[in-house]
């Protein structure tokens, strides 16, 4: 028995072992508790050999006993600065003279690393008169940054700064000013111990064009090869077999929500933070930008995702406004029109102006404070704002604990660190964390509460793209019929075969909120659409609506909408604040609805547009104004459209007050900068809905192969002749081919 060879060797030499033992003490017991071990290892080492007799049928024997054991822990890491009355760091500390607590539970440090830099500005090498060599390093676009690698000394006592370009959030000009202080920087300021990395977000993804290396030369080549004015345009996503794999980069497919808004910039500066997660050193991202402005169109969720995501990666933005001291006109430069009005005479303009400006910068505001770095707002030197990010970096230590709280419940963790000692100190530290979120596939009492938990937490979730628009038309003198329309990129979408249809599964929920903070009316819905073999085909290519409707009164209101994907469990919230205005109230202008804007109508039927219920359709027609002889006007949410489509356009007049319904005309504009590009007829409207309000309704159809693509203003004006009276509105739109 050649297999049993190994075994009988062992016991010899345990049995000599037994025998030439000198210990007095051997007793009769422990040589019992030896010779069971004895036994057990033999039957172990007997086991191989009567595997192999088995045949064929021993992997599966194999397969069948084997058994997993998963055990998961949360390590937390948290970069502590020390320092003393006079500001300097305090070095020499052990993990024995730190304290850490997690919502008021003692944690125990299992790591823990000092960080010794630098106080002061070391010397750097002069700028050389000219390149020192003619290597050129191409822009090879990565996806990730390179993990840090255990027990390796790469990132030990240096800095890491992450020089962030958002080529779709600067102008040519910005871009100059943001690629120059960038190489001025890494010729004349980096240190010996600085590490920088270079990222680039130009629409269609976050690339890495360089990770963290000291290798100025390499730096500057990329810096210098990159393209002024990319990332300016919007292009018509390709989605065939020539389509690249973007892998982890950020991008939709959708060139509808390819838009260059700020929802797309804040998401892809989320992308960025998870790519700096996995490095337990301090991170400044240095995000270059010509402002960032929050509107009516974007989604709050995105801001809280994305400054969330940063806290947990313990990425700090430290965002620099490209357009430097902007010397600006009461009402504006000679690259915009006069406004034309009586704002001009009365300082409204030159106020609007100003605060349109100040908005621009409120969003990268927002994103400094809430993860500790700082904004360059109104300074020509944008080097300055490298060098601050720069400078913030000090010593300190590196804490790592494994959470005792392992409940993935997307909750905030608040932590404490203190000194044991009474030294007088002052810590500077992450004051918590936000838990990660895990929604899988729950029992059915599972997924409705992990989904009504989803819509409490406080940091949004935001694996699956949503856009949505909110409007409103008056039913009465007291109550608004708000409808709201949700879209969803198909391809983010899973598809699952049962009884031979395709189909996808979809969970809604959400609440309206009023100006106290009262929820007023919620929401709940699913969504199954049956597709075809011809509609599976194109749900790739085309975005899912949903569409719901509240009667609401006038006032502020804040609206959070979550959708599941209930074959995966991925969820997406849309978050933001809408107005319904009075228009009681309104005397020197004509009441008007929202406007609406669409390239299409479809059948109330149509369960790829629309998830009402067949006994909601009736209730539906007579209610929503949308719906008209069994067609619903889809609202284009993100206002891109295509040449080859029709354009629609809807609102709602009102002429309260008066005896008898008087005549109005009404005209529809596209604006291309400052020139008029295309204008309608003026259309008389002489009759109106007959009830109290004097309701006119006003539609617009327009064929867009009139126009060239670009960015328009879409401008409706709605004049009375007889009151003297108008209204005005306007919204920017994109036409692509």
């Amino acid at each position: 028995m050649v297999n049993g060879a190994p075994a009988m060797e062992t016991l010899r030499r345990v049995g000599e072992f037994l025998t030439k033992s000198s210990r007095p003490a051997q007793s009769a017991g422990l040589r019992y508790s030896l010779l069971v071990a004895i036994a057990i290892v033999v039957l172990f080492a007997a086991m191989p050999a009567a595997a192999q007799q088995v045949g064929q049928n021993g992997s599966l024997l194999a397969k069948k006993q084997t058994s997993t054991i998963k055990v998961s822990t949360q390590l937390v890491v948290e970069n502590v600065v020390v320092k003393d009355k006079k500001g300097m760091p305090i070095q020499g500390l052990t993990a024995k003279d730190f304290t850490v607590t997690e919502d008021g539970v003692p944690q125990a440090i299992r790591f823990f690393k000092p960080e010794t830099l630098p106080a002061t500005r070391g010397t750097t090498p002069a700028a050389p008169s000219q390149p020192p060599n003619i290597t050129v390093y191409y822009q090879l676009a990565q996806t990730q940054i390179a993990p840090e690698e255990p027990r390796s000394t790469r990132y030990t006592d240096r800095r890491l700064l992450a020089l962030y370009f958002d080529m779709t959030a600067m102008p040519p000009a910005d871009q100059i000013r943001a690629l120059t202080a960038a190489q001025n920087f890494i010729r004349n300021q980096m240190r010996p111990d600085d590490l920088v990395a270079i990222f680039r977000y130009q629409g269609s993804g976050v690339n890495v064009l360089s990770d963290f290396t000291a290798d100025r030369d390499r730096l500057l080549s990329i810096l210098e090869t990159m393209i002024v004015g990319e990332g300016q345009e919007f292009a018509e996503a390709v989605d065939d077999s020539s389509s690249s794999d973007t892998g982890a980069a950020f991008g939709q497919d959708d060139s509808e929500f390819n838009i260059f808004n700020t929802d797309r910039q804040l998401a892809a500066l989320q992308t960025a933070a998870e790519m700096l997660a996995h490095l337990s050193e301090k991170k400044e991202l240095i995000y270059f930008a010509s402002g960032m402005r929050l509107n009516g169109l974007d989604n709050q969720a995105q801001l809280h995702a994305t400054i969330d995501e940063a806290i947990r990666a313990g990425v700090s933005f430290w965002p620099i406004d490209a357009r430097g001291l902007v010397a600006e006109a009461p009402l504006g430069n000679a690259t915009q029109g006069s406004q034309g009005n009586i704002g001009m005479y009365s300082g409204a303009a030159a106020l609007a102006l100003q605060s349109d400006f100040q908005q621009s910068q409120d969003t990268l505001y927002a994103l400094a404070g809430d993860t500790g770095g700082k904004a360059l707002f109104d300074y020509n030197d944008l080097t300055k704002g490298i060098t601050q990010a720069e400078q913030a970096i000090s010593s300190y230590y590196i804490l790592g604990y494994y959470t005792s709280n392992t409940a993935l419940d997307g909750k905030f963790r608040r932590i404490k660190i203190s000194l044991n000692n009474n030294l007088a100190a002052s810590l500077v530290y992450r004051p918590g964390y936000y838990a990660g979120k895990k929604f899988r596939q729950f029992t059915p009492a599972d997924k409705e509460r992990q989904l009504e938990d989803a819509l409490m937490l406080p940091d949004p979730i935001t694996d699956l793209t949503i856009a949505m628009e909110v409007d409103y038309f008056q039913l009465n003198r007291a109550e608004y019929f708000v409808p709201i329309v949700v879209k969803i990129p198909g391809r983010e979408l899973a598809l699952a075969k049962r009884r031979g249809a395709e189909h996808t599964l979809l969970d809604f929920i959400g609440e309206i909120k009023d100006d106290y903070g009262t929820t007023v009316t919620n929401l709940r819905d699913k969504m199954n659409i049956k597709l075809s073999d011809e509609t599976a085909s194109q749900l790739a290519k085309r975005p899912i609506e949903y569409d719901a409707g509240f009667t609401l009164l006038p006032g502020k209101y804040t609206i959070k909408f979550l959708a599941r994907d209930a074959e995966t469990g991925r969820i997406g919230t849309y978050q933001t604040a809408f107005v319904i205005p009075d228009l009681n109230k309104v005397e020197k202008r004509i009441p008007i609805s929202a406007v609406v804007l669409s390239s299409q109508r479809a059948e109330l039927k149509d369960a790829l547009y629309s998830a009402v219920k067949e006994k909601d359709e009736a209730k539906d027609e007579a209610v929503n104004p949308l719906v008209d002889n069994g067609q619903k006007l889809i609202p284009s949410v993100t206002r891109v459209f295509r040449q080859n489509q029709n354009m629609y356009v809807y609102l709602q007049a009102y002429e309260q007050g008066v005896p008898s319904f008087q005549p109005l005309v009404a005209f529809l504009s596209f604006y291309r900068g400052q020139t008029k590009a295309f204008e309608t007829k003026p259309v008389e409207i002489t009759g109106g809905w007959s009830n109290r309000l004097n309701t006119a309704p006003l539609n617009f159809s327009i064929a867009l192969d009139q126009l060239p693509p670009g960015d328009y203003e879409c401008q409706v004006t709605v004049l009375d002749p007889t009151g003297q009276k108008g209204a005005f509105w306007r919204a920017p739109v994109v036409l692509v081919p």
